[in-house]
């Protein structure tokens, strides 16, 4: 099957809780249409570059699945439909790469200097 990532924003004003539930909730319709999550990570709420429905902040989520197209294209119109998901990126890509993604990797980097400063 094809591999994608998916990133996703979500508004500001949910909750960390309720951001996380959604990666649930997208996760169980890939399931239901034959695909797989493969891994997921909450990258939290950042600064957006500008405002996207009256929103300067987003919670950001990270997917990568094992899908069929139809199970792909029947997420994205769930999230696009869904009110809390405010934009939504799918990228096809060859291989999944092995650890977080870059993003976690970035927070991972600023907690070890902030460890060493001290």
């Amino acid at each position: 099957m094809p591999l994608y990532e998916h990133v996703f924003i979500a508004r500001q004003d949910l909750s960390n809780a309720q951001a996380e539930s959604l990666i649930e909730h997208f996760g169980t319709v890939l399931a239901d249409n034959g695909g797989k999550l493969v891994d997921q990570e909450y990258w939290g709420v950042k600064t957006m570059a500008y405002k996207i429905n009256k929103n300067r902040k987003g919670h950001y989520a990270f997917l990568r699945t094992d899908a069929p197209a139809p199970a792909v294209q029947e997420m994205e119109r769930l999230m696009r439909l869904h009110d809390d998901v405010m934009r939504v990126m799918t990228i096809k890509v060859d291989a999944h790469e092995d650890g977080p993604s870059v993003q976690m990797q970035k927070r991972d980097e600023r907690d070890s200097r902030r460890r060493d400063r001290n």
